[in-house]
């Protein structure tokens, strides 16, 4: 298993930034897909955005134009920069890894709060 360890939620008001950062902890495969998820009360979790190693991303339509994924291949880090957040932004935000040796892994969530 891929230990994943999230950071960077937090408050902020409509129409602010944040940075969310996410670290594998254990060894990856060089082939492997990361990104982002999010939860917001009474919702399904959704997909944010994704990266693959070659640096290919998708977002969801609400991501597009606001949300940029990168990532650092040496670091095994990802990174989430979400700007002209709404106060729809507001989710528990998950990281997520998955390759085809070891499956999916998850984070234990974020806490993004936008407030009106």
């Amino acid at each position: 298993q891929v230990q994943l360890v999230e950071s960077g939620g937090g408050l902020v008001q409509a129409g602010g930034s944040l940075r969310l950062s996410c670290a594998a902890s254990a060894t990856i495969f060089s082939i492997n897909v990361m990104g982002w998820y999010r939860q917001a009360p009474g919702k399904q979790r959704e997909l944010v955005a994704t990266i693959t190693t070659g640096g290919s991303t998708n977002y969801a339509d609400s991501a597009k134009g606001r949300f940029t994924i990168s990532r650092d291949n040496p670091r095994n880090t990802v990174h989430l920069q979400m700007n002209s957040l709404k106060p729809e932004d507001t989710a528990v935000y998950y990281c997520h890894y998955f390759s085809v040796q070891i499956g999916n892994c998850w984070g234990k969530g974020t806490l993004v709060t936008v407030s009106a």
